[in-house]
């Protein structure tokens, strides 16, 4: 069987390097809040309460729900009226980074 590969070289302007810069910048800071999100849940079940150091750990209540995709995809769009920048990028950009941070906790 005969595999062919294409290689594609996008050939773009300033104007479009800004974008396609802006759209990654935010993209990475969406999958750094949610990854840190994550990871702060599972400290905070993972460390008993008789050895929790009460100066570097975020004490997250007990009732808080696991942040998965859904959550954090709700929470997603009430940071959009908060933070405006979060506007700028196509919803569906966000979300597919929402889909992978999920995807590395399957």
């Amino acid at each position: 069987m005969i595999t062919l590969t294409y290689q594609y070289k996008l050939k773009v302007n300033r104007q479009q390097e800004r974008e396609i810069v802006h759209i990654l910048d935010v993209g990475k800071s969406v999958y750094n809040y949610a990854l840190s999100e994550r990871k702060d849940w599972l400290n905070s079940r993972k460390c008993l309460a008789d050895r929790c150091s009460l100066v570097s750990e975020y004490i997250i209540p007990a009732d808080e729900p696991y942040p998965n995709y859904f959550v954090q995809a709700k929470n997603l769009t009430e940071a959009k009226k908060v933070y405006p920048i979060l506007k700028t990028v196509n919803a569906q950009v966000l979300q597919q980074v929402l889909k992978t941070v999920d995807k590395a906790f399957d």
